[in-house]
């Protein structure tokens, strides 16, 4: 009988070249350690649309990672691709179908950075394309410290999800993102940078689909592990 829930965890992916000659998928380990000390039995999850259902139907809960690569604007209705944008079509493909059929079975969804960005197009929301370009002041969200330190700290709004995991109204965060979310759909946005950005996303529809824009795998703040914590509970 397993004692931990079995968390799916999406992967990055490279194409042919660098130091392997084939097509080549990684992922930081700190997400995984976050998941182990959290509770849960991370599995990695390759990419194939057409298995996404197959997938969900195994594991208890779904972990959307981040990377250095943008949901296609295609996805929300954003027209063409900033020239800031880049693409990893089959990766997006997959976790979107992924997030979908975890959606609608109602099992639990954490989205980190790029993950929190795709939640929000699955609740119909849309992003921005470029910060610089589109928000006056943005602060640096690809911030030039490293990511093992804050970048900046977020207001969290009361009476979220977010808020009952973390039990504080700001919190300091890392920061490595060129996008961000620019609306919701049919979710809601639980904490803010200073500069207005949006720093998170959840679902109050369902029991627990939450999406954070920094890296709490990082533990950067000492509230981080209890995102893992809350989200591996739910798992359960």
């Amino acid at each position: 009988m397993r004692t931990r829930p079995l968390i799916g965890v999406t992967l990055d992916s490279e194409p042919a070249g660098g130091w392997s000659k084939l097509p080549w998928y990684a992922l930081r380990q700190n997400y995984f350690s976050a998941v182990i000390a959290a509770g849960g039995l991370p599995v990695a999850l390759p990419h194939h649309p057409e298995l996404a259902a197959a997938y969900m139907d195994e594991v208890d809960g779904l972990l959307v990672t981040g990377g250095a690569f943008d949901v296609d604007p295609a996805l929300w209705g954003g027209g063409a691709p900033h020239p800031k944008v880049t693409l990893k079509p089959g990766r997006t493909d997959f976790e979107l179908a992924a997030t979908r059929a975890a959606l609608d079975r109602d099992m639990p969804v954490l989205g980190i950075c790029g993950g929190q960005q795709l939640l929000a197009v699955a609740f119909g929301g849309t992003l921005i394309q470029h910060i610089p370009d589109e928000v006056a002041g943005a602060l640096p969200h690809e911030q030039p410290n490293p990511r093992t330190e804050p970048g900046h700290e977020v207001a969290i709004a009361e009476g979220t999800l977010l808020s009952r995991i973390v039990g504080a109204p700001r919190m300091a965060v890392n920061s490595a993102h060129h996008q961000a979310v620019a609306t919701a759909g049919a979710g809601v946005v639980n904490a803010v940078a200073p500069d207005g950005v949006v720093e998170g996303v959840e679902h109050p529809g369902h029991r627990f689909a939450l999406g954070v824009q920094w890296h709490p795998e990082y533990a950067v703040d000492p509230r981080d592990p209890s995102i893992f914590a809350a989200f591996v509970e739910a798992c359960r």
